[in-house]
């Protein structure tokens, strides 16, 4: 299991233990995380659950794919560090992701 710290946007913080194969977003869903709505799914149909991820961890992640970044355009808030968490997959040694929703 991996401890991942979501930063909500009302100056929150919520740890949540999430398994390898899990994104970030189904993650986030099943614990009720406010602020991803994740509206698709994890489909990559939208960009619902556009989150930033902290420097530290932003490079463990592959690249995002062509479809990713064309949604990434659309979002509010974007900064280098975005990505939408439906395409963030933990793997072993992910204890300890830190993100943080728009609007941190």
């Amino acid at each position: 299991m991996a401890k991942v710290t979501f930063h909500l946007s009302d100056g929150d913080v919520r740890t949540v233990d999430l398994a390898p194969g899990d994104s970030v977003m189904r993650g986030a869903s099943e614990n009720d995380i406010p602020g991803i709505i994740a509206e698709c799914r994890g489909a990559m149909t939208c960009a619902t659950c556009h989150v930033h991820v902290s420097t530290d961890w932003y490079d463990r992640f592959p690249a995002p794919e062509l479809a990713e970044k064309d949604l990434l355009e659309i979002v509010d808030d974007f900064q280098p560090s975005s990505r939408l968490s439906c395409q963030l997959i933990l793997v072993d040694g992910m204890d300890g992701l830190e993100v943080f929703l728009p609007g941190t």
